[in-house]
């Protein structure tokens, strides 16, 4: 088995450390960097009297079993908070499947579960000699980083992605109370858990979920932007649907209204063949990314979000920041971007809320999307693991 790599978006190594990058190769430097003055005084800074310094906390260790090849709101928060946190002065490090031999995930084949042990997952956290470790997804990963650290007896945090219980009873016959009382003990032996939404923290909150901190999101508002605002060749009003077209989306409730104009899907996912010969009507243009993906945005006349059981939904942000209006269940995540009915229209009947969405203005909605940041959210999160050790008893 290839050793698990380590990968360092954004790091800000020292000159020492480039030296060492380039002379030994990406992965050969890992091991070598430890031994730069540099690491050896955070190793000091460490270890001082009075135990861990929370302004000493800087190197972030995030365990995720989300990660590239997907295309998703976790790898897409990942990735920014990595960008963005040297602008706190801290820097991200990654453990993810990528290192590891790997199996496909039932109905997901392209998320790969990793094939590893407790004990590897040990040594892999000390090796990467971080100052946190960060738990992202409760995968094979995640429970054996919770594991470990819990063995190493050293303060970790979780984060709050995805609603497994719904998604799993979505697919097979078990109950939700038997997948959220097993997720209520994964979390809660954490220092924190971080969640999107105020929504979903009270709602967490009521089913037993302790140290809920909150961890909103951001989105790049120079790159989706109206300018990119074109013709796509289609009737209007369109209504767009972006993100993975699979069963927990909910994607029948959008392509089953009764809409002038027309419908476009941007995405893929298990249910695509499926969706695609069931609605013919439907403009179904594949995954996109990149500007292809900001142009689609601007383009369209209202952004429908179908989903149920998301528990953010980054493309809410991206929609908005393209000065697209938003249409959607009163639900976790919606309510809490677009509840106030500014840029976006919430409704139990969603062809309401479509229809509503059209007269909404969409400078509005782009001046909603300005309120989130990147870096906002990097803040907040080093925020929350540096409190872990602020409150820490001094010895």
């Amino acid at each position: 088995m290839k050793p698990a790599t380590l990968v360092f978006p954004s790091t800000r190594l020292s000159r020492e450390g480039q030296r060492l990058r380039h002379a030994k190769g990406y992965q050969g430097a890992e091991a070598a960097i430890s031994e730069t003055a540099e690491n050896k005084a955070r190793i000091a800074a460490r270890g001082k009297e009075g135990g861990v310094q929370a302004e000493n906390i800087r190197r972030i260790l995030l365990v995720t079993d989300a990660w590239h090849p997907q295309v998703n709101g976790v790898v897409r928060t990942l990735e920014r908070l990595a960008e963005n946190l040297p602008a706190v002065d801290a820097e991200a490090v990654f453990l993810t499947p990528a290192g590891f031999r790997s199996v496909p995930m039932p109905t997901y084949p392209e998320i790969r579960l990793a094939l590893t042990t407790p004990a590897r997952i040990r040594d892999e956290i000390v090796k990467a000699n971080a100052d946190h470790v960060h738990i992202v997804t409760e995968g094979p990963l995640g429970l054996m980083a919770r594991w470990a650290c819990m063995k190493l007896k050293r303060p970790f945090t979780t984060s709050y992605h995805t609603r497994f219980p719904e998604y799993l009873r979505a697919r097979f016959p078990v109950p939700e109370s038997w997948t959220y009382a097993w997720l209520r003990r994964f979390h809660n032996a954490g220092a924190a858990t971080l969640v999107a939404t105020p929504s979903l923290a009270a709602e967490l909150a009521g089913k037993g979920f302790t140290k809920l901190r909150p961890w909103t999101r951001g989105v790049n508002t120079e790159f989706f932007n109206p300018s990119h605002r074109a013709d796509l060749g289609v009737p209007r009003p369109v209504f767009l649907y972006v993100g993975r077209v699979a069963v927990e989306k909910n994607l029948g409730a959008f392509l089953d209204l009764d809409l002038q104009g027309s419908k476009m899907v941007v995405g893929a996912g298990p249910q695509l063949a499926d969706l695609k010969a069931h609605y013919p009507d439907v403009h179904f243009v594949g995954e996109h990314t990149g500007l292809a993906l900001a142009r689609y945005y601007a383009s369209a006349d209202v952004f429908v979000f179908p989903s149920r059981t998301d528990t953010f939904g980054i493309v809410l942000l991206e929609a908005l920041a393209s000065g697209l209006p938003v249409a959607a269940y009163p639900v976790t995540g919606p309510i809490d971007v677009v509840g106030d009915g500014v840029a976006g229209a919430l409704s139990e009947d969603l062809g309401e809320a479509a229809r509503a969405a059209l007269s909404i203005d969409r400078q509005a909605a782009r001046e909603k999307a300005l309120g989130f940041s990147w870096r906002a959210c990097a803040e907040m999160f080093i925020g929350h693991v540096r409190d872990v050790y602020a409150r820490q008893p001094k010895s």
